[in-house]
């Protein structure tokens, strides 16, 4: 069950209208790295978690409390649009979008010269929508949910660190003291959440459940160990030779790293096999090329 409070986690209302920086926090609600993927994703891993109930509980606390970022964004951008319609009125065919209507020509090149997002007018009549910067629907599988707690909490980690990054971006980007009050409070939520991630994959570590390379449940000796640890330097120049994942203990303790300066092929050149000829294909050679009657479908369930 979920409980819905209606005062937000946190919020400053913006100073003044921007439809422009609008559209741009649409990025932080419905991009890649957005608070509906985080949130669909701890959700989603923590309903489908078999471990201990401290994961489970930890991945609902945290899922839950991304859908109250959500919500302060799109009130955010309520805000942000709320007084431009009535400017527009007011000042009638001084703006430059009414004007190009009054005027015959096309307002779609006057809104996109001005970097301004027509839908959140058109379809969600000023508010926020389900959906990044440049109007691309939010997607489902922008999230990770695998069912191994140290695959989905390095997914996480990432996750947080590249929607810190660009919250961080959208401060620098805005001069509006309510603007930047909310996303300085967001940003140090993305600040513990990073840290959450890491301390969870440490206790995972400590818990024996999971360890490197995921998943650990996996019999080593069903590898190819001689080629486990090793660097391959598929590009000119010899540089990554100086990285700690060329030499020394690999991360897991398991092996140890080699730097392999002209790895060479493996395996033998490709023979791809001959199409069915009742796919019609084109083979090798004429020879190969079957004939027959009736459709693929017809033909295999005669031949078989």
């Amino acid at each position: 069950m979920f409980y819905h409070k209606k005062q937000l986690q946190y919020f400053k209302p913006p100073e003044k209208p921007d439809a422009v920086y609008a559209k741009k926090i649409q990025e932080l609600i419905g991009g890649t790295f957005g608070e509906m993927t985080v949130m669909m994703q701890y959700l989603f891993q923590g309903w489908n978690c078999r471990g201990p109930a401290k994961y489970r509980d930890m991945l609902l606390d945290i899922g839950t409390e991304e859908i109250g970022h959500i919500e302060m964004l799109a009130t955010m951008i309520a805000h942000l649009l709320d007084k431009a319609p009535v400017k527009m009125q007011e000042e009638g065919a001084l703006d430059q979008v009414v004007g190009a209507v009054m005027g015959g020509s096309n307002p779609r090149d006057v809104i996109m010269a001005a970097a301004m997002n027509p839908q959140h007018a058109i379809v969600s009549g000023l508010g926020a929508m389900p959906a990044d910067s440049v109007g691309f629907p939010w997607n489902g599988r922008f999230i990770v949910a695998s069912g191994n707690l140290m695959a989905d909490f390095r997914s996480n980690l990432h996750a947080e660190s590249q929607g810190r990054l660009q919250a961080v971006r959208m401060y620098e980007m805005s001069d509006d003291p309510g603007v930047k009050d909310t996303l300085s409070f967001m940003i140090a939520r993305d600040t513990m959440h990073q840290n959450q991630w890491e301390a969870a994959i440490e206790e995972l570590k400590a818990d024996g459940l999971e360890s490197t390379p995921v998943p650990s449940s996996f019999p080593l000796d069903l590898e190819k160990r001689e080629y486990a640890y090793q660097f391959w330097n598929h590009s000119e120049g010899t540089d990554s030779a100086e990285g700690r994942w060329a030499k020394g203990p690999s991360m897991d303790g398991k092996g140890e790293f080699e730097y392999v300066a002209n790895p060479q092929p493996l395996g033998p050149e490709p023979t791809p096999p001959q199409p069915d000829p009742r796919l019609h294909g084109t083979p090798k050679t004429q020879q190969m090329q079957g004939t027959g009657n009736g459709s693929v479908i017809e033909r295999r369930e005669i031949g078989g």
